[in-house]
């Protein structure tokens, strides 16, 4: 009871001023309710961006193929500026064309697994003896030393399942969000060089002898993920990044259901022997080497040279077709531009800044696709490095972005990234979606996803709360990352509450409040510093 008192103290002290002086436009809101809850698309630009245009692996050809829909849905809804632009080199593409495997002794059964994205070609079908590679240190590696060619190397040990007592998929409790409302000013993190400075790891030493020898493949299974839950993601390489360079060779390699894997470690473990089949084709794309993120814009009106920026991130990986990750943030942003091209008509107001959408690419392969953005656009940066050196014109014109990409659950509110100044204003802005259950602002951070390229060049970026659903526990990088798994009434509510969001900023009559950067600050290379 004195944790609730103390959070509406703090409630009243930050949202009282807010509510005086934060113009809400009830007008506008009414209007996109009506178009985001009563008149919603949102599933039916799902259906295309999702289960005809997924999986969007950044590179292949579908995420092309996504692209120019994407590009032509924005064109018909009366969009400006809808084009792409370009940003790499990231190297090929990858593309699955076939997979199938089987276990062939001690009986028969197919295997349940999916190959890692980048993974070359078998030579057609293959069949060889599974082994299970035990190594903690380099001299552990001589035991098998000639005896992994022809062969389907195990990488992990058994892992152990424990039954489901309760559902995975969860929304915030009261408690949670309270938690997060009560949560302190984050502290800055330094700026960090993380490249490595340091010897070879045992992990390098590993891949290397393994390159070395040529298995068939090399198989493995996540970390979590049961009842045929599949997480996988890029396979591995000797070289961090040389998967997508052209000419390397990149061993087959898949990831089991947890199930598969561990009956095959408990055979081998038993001394019985396992003989599996596989047959992989994969192709290598992209010749140019370049990726592109798709931009679209509502023209402002007074204020026009000024910018209020959506977007989420459209790539994928490519076990499923990319539903809660992030196609739900994509297809309600793309919601979203459709809802205010439809308010503006309505209503005949236009908004004072220019709204722009980005749809980004490559961000899981770490923010690539609104890293370069902000490269090109808002701030030089060091080489190598994502620390700004100096900032662009253009960097001050934008007045906040917005990020939806924490899969399918209703919004519940905003990360505030550490900004104090914007919890009047965003307070104002929930107070009329109370009854869709929104209202929660923290001050946390929360990372993993494109704001953070705006928050690093010093534009508002933001990030808001949703319900965790099953996200982590059953979709998030898995093979059951599809369409089935997305919540309609949540990405209603999502698309309504970020529409609100993105006009009330147009319409301020000041830009939204920033945090200081320090531009030009060295990074923190811990390993160097370490090295004697």
């Amino acid at each position: 009871m004195a944790r609730y008192l103390l959070l509406s103290l703090c409630c009243i002290a930050i949202s009282l001023p807010g509510f005086g002086q934060e113009a809400v436009n009830q007008e506008l809101n009414d209007a996109i309710r009506k178009q985001g809850l009563d008149n919603s698309k949102v599933m039916d630009i799902a259906g295309w961006a999702i289960d005809t245009y997924g999986p969007r692996l950044t590179g292949s050809p579908m995420l092309d193929k996504a692209t120019e829909w994407a590009e032509g849905q924005l064109k018909e809804w009366g969009l400006k500026n809808v084009h792409t632009e370009a940003w790499g080199p990231f190297g090929r593409g990858w593309e699955l064309e076939h997979f199938e495997m089987h276990a062939q002794a001690p009986n028969y059964w197919p295997v349940l697994a999916y190959p890692k994205a980048w993974s070359s070609s078998t030579d057609g079908e293959v069949s060889g003896e599974a082994i299970y590679l035990q190594a903690n240190e380099e001299k552990d590696l001589e035991a098998y030393k000639g005896k992994l060619k022809g062969k389907f190397v195990l990488l992990d040990t058994l892992r152990a399942v424990e039954e489901w007592f309760e559902a995975p998929a969860k929304r915030y409790e009261s408690s949670e969000l309270l938690d997060m409302a009560n949560a302190p000013m984050p502290t800055p993190r330094p700026r960090r060089n993380y490249q490595r400075t340091g010897g070879l790891s045992f992990n390098r030493i590993l891949w290397d002898f393994i390159t070395e020898e040529q298995p068939l493949a090399i198989l493995d299974r996540s970390y979590k993920g049961d009842l045929g839950t599949v997480f996988v993601a890029g396979a591995r390489t000797t070289e961090r990044g040389d998967l997508r360079k052209e000419g390397v060779y990149v061993i087959p390699q898949a990831t089991l259901s947890v199930e598969h894997y561990n009956r095959l470690f408990r055979l081998l473990q038993r001394g019985v022997p396992v003989t599996l089949s596989m047959d992989l084709k994969t192709r290598y794309t992209n010749p140019d080497g370049m990726e592109h993120n798709i931009i679209a814009e509502i023209p402002g009106a007074g204020l026009k040279d000024e910018v209020v920026m959506f977007g989420a991130h459209f790539d994928s990986w490519h076990s499923g077709t990319g539903a809660t990750d992030n196609g739900a943030g994509s297809v309600v942003m793309m919601e979203v531009a459709r809802i205010l091209q439809e308010v503006i008509k309505e209503t005949g107001v236009q908004p004072r800044r220019t709204l722009r959408l980005a749809l980004w690419t490559g961000e899981e392969q770490g923010l690539l696709g609104s890293r370069g953005y902000a490269s090109e656009h808002f701030a030089e940066f060091a080489p190598d490095t994502y620390n700004p050196q100096s900032l662009k014109p253009e960097q001050a014109k934008v007045s906040a972005y917005y990020n939806l990409d924490n899969g399918t659950g209703k919004i519940r509110g905003v990360y505030m990234q550490g900004n104090p100044e914007v919890a009047a204003i965003f307070r104002a802005w929930l107070e009329p979606f109370k009854d869709l259950e929104a209202g929660t602002l923290t001050l946390e951070n929360t990372g993993g996803t494109d704001h953070l390229s705006f928050d690093a060049v010093g534009i508002p970026g933001f990030q808001f709360i949703q319900d965790p659903m099953a996200y982590f526990a059953r979709t998030h990088h898995s093979n059951m990352d599809n369409m089935d798994h997305l919540v309609e009434a949540d990405l209603k509510q999502a698309a309504t509450i970020i529409a609100s969001f993105v006009m009330h900023t147009a319409m301020r009559d000041e830009m939204m409040p920033r945090k200081t950067i320090d531009v030009g600050q060295k990074e923190e290379n811990k390993e160097s510093k370490s090295k004697p």
